[in-house]
Order: C-alpha cells, then sequence, then structure tokens
C-alpha cells in the first residue's frame, strides 16, 4: 500500500507539473511566472488544499535534485561580461552620461545590504526572529529568474539602466549565496568548517583551469555528439562532484550546485549545451521542487498564528523598503519613475529566499511557521513586483533601436554591402588598417572608415567595436580572420561572421560558434543555382522580392498561432526553421521562441518586423 501511495503522489505531482504551464497559456496569465504557478497549484494538491499528496522518498530526493540544480542554473544564469566596463557610455535624455553600470550597482547593492541590516535588528526587537544575519540575507536577496525574463520583455536588457538593474541582482546573487555558505559553516560547524570553504573554492580554481584548457579540444568536439554527448556528463560529473565535496567540508549541498553553475558560465559553454541544460532542469526536475515547495507549505497554519500573520505585510513593506531606498541613488541620472519601477523590481525575491528558509528551519534557527511565512512573501513579491515594473517604467517609443554591424576589412566585398545595409534598422561601421593617403581620400569621399593601427585584438578592444551586434572578419589574410573572430567570440560578442576559404578553418570556426561565408563556396553555388533554378536566383537578389531570415527573440509572441499574428502588411512566410526541422507554415502553426522565420516582402516592413522580433 505505501508503495502504490508513493507512486500515486508522484504521478500527481508529475501531472500538475506538465499540466501548470498549458493551463497558464490558455488562461493567458503571462505576467506570472510558470515557477510562481507551479508553488500555486503545489498549494491546491497540498497541506493547504486538498492534502492528496504524501511527501516520501521519491519526491523528496526529485525534490532535492531539482533544488541543486535550480541553484546549479542560477549560477549559470550568471553573464560575467556583464561586468565588463569597456561598454560606451551614451548620453541621457537628462543631458548626463551614462553612469558606469558596475560601480553604480556595486554602490547600489551595499545600499541594499545596509538598509536590510538595519531592518534585520527591528525584526530582531520585535521578537519575529533571533538570528540578525539569516534575516539580512533574506530581505538584501534577490531572483535573477524573474529579473532577467522582465527585462528582455521590456526590451530594455541592453540599456544603461537594463545593465544596472541585471547587474545588482548578479550581484546580489553571488554575494548572498556565499554568505549564506559562511552562515552555515559558522552556526552549523564551528568556525574550523569556515576554513575549509577555501577547499571548496580552491578545488573550483583547479577544475576551471582544467575545462579551459581542455574544452576546445578536437577529441571533445568529436564525442560531443551522438550517444556520448561528453558536455552533459562533464557538466553532471562537475555538479555532483562539486555538490558531495560542499557536503564533506560543512557547507550545504547548494553551495557546491552554484559554484558549478559560475564555473560553466565562464567557461563560455556552446548555447546548445545551455538549452539542453534548461530543458532538463525547467522540464523535469525544478518543477517537481516548486510544486513541492507548495505541497508542503500550510497556508492555513500561517493564518491561524497572529504573529506570522502580522509578519506578511511587515516582511512586504521591509522588503520594498530594502530596495526602495538605496535605489535612489540613481536619481543623480534617471527620472523618478524610472526609479521606483527598478526598485519594484528588484524587491521579486525567491530561489535563495526558499534556501534560506529551508536551511534556516533545518539548522533550528526560524520554526516551520517562518519558513512557510518567508516562502508565502517571496511567491508575493514575484506576483505583483514584474507587474508593477510593466506598469510604471516609462516606454521610450520614440528611440529605434538599431542593430549595429561592424566590418573588419575595407575591401570590395565589405564596402558595398555595408553601404546597402544601412536602413532604419542596421547602423554599420568599417574598421581598416591605416591607408595611403590617396586610398583614403577615395574611400572617405564615400566610406566613413575608422581606421586602426593593426589588424589585432589590442586595437580592436581600443574601439567601441565590442558593443557591435554583429561583427563581420574580412581582412586580406585568413590567418588574421581566424584569431579575431576567435578573439572576440571569446569576448562576448554574440554574432561574429568571418571569411575563410579552408575547409580546416571552417570547422574550427564552426566549432567556436563563428557563422563562416567563403567566397569560392558562394561562388560555385550561385553558379549551380543560377544553371538549375534561375528563378529563385532572381527572388533572392531582387530588392523587392528578396528572402530574409527573422529570429524570434521576442517572448510575447511565443506560442501564438500564425492566424493570429498581429502584423500584417507585404510579408509572406515561406518557412519556419526550428532545429533541424523545416516547417511549412499554415494559419494553425504555432510560434516559438528561436524559431527562424524565412519571410519574403518589401523591405520596410521586413525590418519594421525585425525590430519587433528580434530585438529583446
Amino acid at each position: 500500500m505505501e508503495h502504490g501511495a508513493s507512486v500515486a503522489s508522484l504521478v500527481i505531482v508529475i501531472i500538475v507539473a506538465f499540466l501548470t504551464p498549458i493551463i497558464l497559456h490558455r488562461l493567458k496569465f503571462n505576467v506570472l511566472p510558470v515557477v510562481v504557478a507551479e508553488i500555486l497549484m503545489g498549494l491546491i494538491i497540498g497541506k493547504s488544499g486538498f492534502n492528496i499528496v504524501q511527501e516520501d522518498m521519491w519526491l523528496e530526493t526529485l525534490s532535492t535534485l531539482g533544488f541543486i540544480f535550480l541553484m546549479f542554473l542560477s549560477g549559470l544564469e550568471i553573464d560575467f561580461s556583464a561586468f565588463s566596463t569597456k561598454k560606451k557610455r551614451e548620453k541621457l535624455p537628462s543631458g548626463k552620461l551614462e553612469p558606469n553600470a558596475f560601480s553604480v550597482a556595486s554602490i547600489v547593492f551595499i545600499g541594499i545590504f545596509v538598509v536590510s541590516l538595519g531592518l534585520s535588528y527591528l525584526f530582531v526587537l520585535a521578537g519575529f526572529i533571533d538570528n540578525a544575519f539569516l534575516m539580512t540575507l533574506i530581505i538584501s536577496t534577490i531572483s535573477l529568474g524573474v529579473v532577467v525574463p522582465t527585462l528582455k520583455e521590456a526590451h530594455i536588457m541592453k540599456s544603461g539602466i537594463g545593465q544596472i538593474i541585471l547587474l545588482v541582482a548578479v550581484i546580489a546573487d553571488l554575494v548572498t549565496m556565499i554568505l549564506l555558505a559562511v552562515f552555515v559553516s559558522v552556526n552549523d560547524g564551528g568556525d574550523g568548517n569556515t576554513w575549509l570553504l577555501l577547499v571548496l573554492f580552491a578545488a573550483g580554481v583547479v577544475l576551471y583551469f582544467i575545462g579551459s584548457r581542455f574544452k576546445n579540444r578536437s577529441f571533445i568536439e568529436s564525442l560531443s555528439t551522438g550517444t556520448v554527448q561528453i558536455g552533459t556528463r562533464a557538466v553532471f560529473a562537475l555538479i555532483i562532484f562539486l555538490v558531495a565535496l560542499s557536503e564533506t567540508v560543512g557547507a550545504e549541498n547548494i553551495l557546491g550546485a552554484f559554484l558549478a553553475g559560475v564555473l560553466v558560465s565562464l567557461l563560455s559553454p556552446n548555447q546548445e549545451l545551455v538549452h539542453k541544460l534548461d530543458s532538463f532542469g525547467y522540464g523535469f526536475l525544478i518543477p517537481i521542487f516548486f510544486v513541492m515547495v507548495g505541497v508542503d507549505l500550510d497556508i492555513w497554519a500561517l493564518f491561524s498564528d497572529k504573529k506570522m500573520l502580522l509578519l506578511i505585510p511587515l516582511l512586504l513593506i521591509a522588503l520594498l523598503l530594502s530596495k526602495l531606498i538605496p535605489i535612489l541613488y540613481l536619481r543623480k541620472w534617471y527620472d523618478i519613475k524610472t526609479v521606483i519601477a527598478s526598485g519594484f523590481l528588484l524587491t521579486s525575491t525567491l530561489s535563495l529566499v526558499i534556501a534560506a528558509a529551508t536551511i534556516g528551519e533545518r539548522m533550528g534557527v526560524i520554526t516551520a511557521e517562518m519558513s512557510g511565512t518567508l516562502i508565502l512573501v517571496a511567491v508575493i513579491t514575484s506576483i505583483f513586483t514584474p507587474i508593477v515594473f510593466k506598469k510604471v517604467f516609462p516606454v521610450d517609443t520614440e528611440k529605434e533601436k538599431k542593430l549595429k554591424v561592424a566590418f573588419v576589412g575595407a575591401n570590395q566585398l565589405t564596402m558595398p554591402v555595408s553601404r546597402e545595409l544601412e536602413s532604419g534598422l542596421y547602423e554599420t561601421s568599417l574598421y581598416h588598417k591605416k591607408q595611403e593617403k590617396a586610398e583614403k581620400q577615395i574611400a572617405d569621399s564615400v566610406f566613413n572608415i575608422r581606421e586602426i593601427p593593426n589588424f589585432s585584438m589590442d586595437s580592436l578592444e581600443q574601439t567601441d567595436i565590442m558593443e557591435s551586434d554583429i561583427i563581420v572578419i574580412s581582412t586580406g589574410d585568413e590567418k588574421i580572420n581566424v584569431e579575431l573572430a576567435t578573439g572576440l567570440k571569446e569576448k562576448g560578442v554574440n554574432r561574429v561572421i568571418a571569411r575563410t576559404e579552408s575547409p580546416q578553418m571552417e570547422d574550427l570556426l564552426r566549432y567556436k560558434e563563428v557563422e563562416v561565408f567563403s567566397t569560392i563556396l558562394s561562388t560555385k553555388t550561385l553558379l549551380r543555382s543560377l544553371i538549375e533554378s534561375p528563378g529563385v536566383i532572381n527572388i533572392l537578389t531582387n530588392q523587392e522580392t528578396a528572402l530574409y531570415e527573422v529570429r524570434l527573440l521576442n517572448p510575447h509572441f511565443d506560442g501564438m498561432l500564425l492566424r493570429t499574428f498581429p502584423f500584417t502588411g507585404d510579408v509572406i512566410f515561406v518557412r519556419i526553421l526550428r532545429g533541424k526541422d523545416a516547417i511549412v507554415p499554415h494559419g494553425d502553426t504555432e510560434l516559438h521562441l528561436n524559431d527562424r522565420l524565412i519571410i519574403t516582402g518589401s523591405k520596410e516592413y521586413v525590418d519594421e518586423l525585425k525590430r519587433e522580433l528580434e530585438l529583446v
């Protein structure tokens, strides 16, 4: 009977985890994060609702693995390129230059931590909690899982204010996780264990250097496909090793998982591997964890305790104050609506509060009722803060963003292409070595060429080329093309396109996720197509009927049927490329994120469509 009950509970949780996003989609509750919806569904089937789930070994194990994988993905989600200070600062509407994002974010987080510490002592004096340090971590933490998608949806991820908000959340995530590990080490096993944390971080450094040494080896590439999938195996081996090491040195297992995610992020994994890890985590283990959080939460017990009932609004006020007071520092550069909206978004908190509450309850620092109250408040912030942010944040509809395309190497190929790309969507620039006087006069009469001393990474880093969305490398030297393309990709440039005529070099660049073009291959392909399909070539080369590729990156259109697509105009959907599949579109075709839409139509309308679908 016990075995039957356990299987029944597991089946119920799995089915609920499967149905939750479907219900959200059908009811159009797009403002509600899926993980929050999973907790709410857990409340319905758990102790606060029908109480039809009984926790057992299966659910406990899968839930723990989900928590570990959630912490791993939290570390993986940290984009360390955001810490770069080389971004050219633009002028704000106020006339002032944008502030240095990293410096401002650091000051804001220090302010958040100081205000949180002060508020924590008030909770201690009021008798709600005995440990002010744990309360400080709970109040100061920020949810990257809520902040990142909200910034993307608002199309401000790469803006100055977007980078500041992101950096504050990243710093909060890193610092509070490390301090939580120190807290556990000090309070759970004495001062001696704190020094053992250095063993864990030392192991992380060693593993990073090992990973960076071997990740680009050719034999690794050959083992990354088929039934081997060495990259995925390496990631899971890393997680398990660091989790085991964390527990050995007296730290929490989630610190090891978080550290594993940070290491993988630092090693710049290819996006296909990241997608696989996201799919596994958010498709299986993590939903079980969040549903079980809701199952274990007894709302009625919290509401029957007047002290806990009073704590809910007080804690919400504390969370808001801890973010709104320090964020006022941004008033020096931004308007009050932008600042207030940013403060509300930074109030969102979830994963680390659940971690701190779970650990605090296990250690006996807080009661089960207090733990449940903290989790409930975290869920509430994740629901209402993104909504307030969207309502308050001023929408800049006048300034249209352009994709910045940089060409390295001015020649007969890049110069006319850069000229043809100039439109409302693209902003192009050419970089070339210092020219002879006569050549310079001819080129400058038509093209604005930016001179650099030589074709090297050092020379390029002295320019603002890193701000470009797409960089095309087409110098006369293939080795330089490969060297620059590889270096720019490692520096975090999203799209790099390089010219090479060598098949060996082409394979190497593709492995590095650099897009490749070859004049010989292009000419052969064009000639063959001209012989076999002259009509198709006419479509490809005619400006009015050309084929264009648009990548769907705006989450607003995810899951939308083609028949309900809101844009009308001079455009036809020809194909939808999804992974390795080529889909013939029709009215009931559903659009998915990262779909590549092959369309034909007028250049003006295509540019408008690209701006809406691609710029996030």
